[in-house]
């Protein structure tokens, strides 16, 4: 009986040491390099920040139906001479092939008019980010917005410079010419210099506007306007080209003026004007 006693009186104490024993193996395999505990819920990656949320737009729209037809009319007019059915035809665009349809699509419209040849495309583009630990959706398309600028040769938002004259918007086409003004017709000498043929003001001496950087259309925006070198017979077409970011999506738009008559130059306001419309229809349907 004494025996058991002892035994019932030892086998407790046994089991108590044991627990205690596990109890500082588990600390010892919670602390840090310093042997301070940490919390048993750090496990190992939970210390980093959670992966960004994916981007706001998981699908794009149909480019070709993108545009409504009104706006088209007025940057592609159709030739008199189209039927009913080539001019539907000419307005529901020419979808680009694409692989994956939520994630590159485009379309492309060509137009005959009297005055020349134009063409239109545009592109939507889903941008996504394979290790948004790193960078989110938003974040990747940004990277690819900056690099196209950069490609366009134009300034980082924020990064101011000194615009050229023939680039700065508004800028006169001709600051040094003051005999060219309507104050200089009075003085008799310089009337044949007034009547000389560069004088007057014509398309060709229009100011440029040339390529910049936009405010107010998306996340991110610019503009690049470039006009093809004029050979010995051919046109010299314009071609302004909008890109824009909204969110993980980059909308790129591309029209091309080119006059049927070598000696007209596409106006670059107008051109771009018909072009921002667009861009900001377009901008202005994605945030729905």
């Amino acid at each position: 009986m004494e025996r058991k006693a002892v035994r019932r009186r030892v086998l407790p104490g046994i089991a108590m040491i044991t627990a205690l024993a596990a109890g500082v193996t588990g600390l010892a395999g919670c602390t840090d390099g310093n042997g301070i505990g940490i919390t048993s819920d750090q496990k190992g990656g939970g210390s980093t920040a959670a992966p960004a949320q994916p981007g706001k737009y998981r699908s794009l729209p149909q480019p070709c139906k993108a545009a409504d037809t009104k706006r088209l009319k007025a940057m592609l007019p159709a030739s008199d001479s189209l039927t009913t059915q080539q001019r539907e035809q000419l307005y529901a665009g020419t979808a680009e092939p694409s692989f994956d349809g939520d994630r590159h699509v485009g379309c492309r419209w060509n137009a005959q008019a009297p005055e020349g040849t134009l063409l239109l495309s545009v592109t939507f583009e889903r941008v996504v980010s394979y290790d948004r630990a790193a960078a989110s959706d938003d974040d990747k398309a940004h990277t690819v917005f900056v690099r196209r600028l950069t490609d366009a040769h134009l300034p980082f938002p924020g990064i101011t410079s000194s615009p050229s004259p023939s680039t700065a918007p508004g800028a006169s086409a001709t600051p040094a010419q003051p005999s060219g003004s309507p104050s200089a017709p009075p003085a008799p000498a310089s009337a044949p210099a007034s009547a000389s043929p560069s004088a007057p003001a014509s398309p060709s001496t229009a100011p440029e506007l040339g390529s910049r950087v936009l405010e107010g259309l998306g996340s991110e925006a610019y503009l690049d306007d470039k006009l093809s070198a004029a050979g010995a017979s051919a046109a010299q077409s314009r071609t302004v080209r909008i890109v824009f970011r909204t969110s993980n999506v980059l909308v790129t738009i591309e029209y091309s003026v080119q006059p049927s008559g070598p000696a007209a130059i596409p106006s670059s306001a107008e051109t771009q004007d018909k072009t921002r419309q667009l861009a900001q229809a377009l901008a202005e349907r994605f945030s729905e």
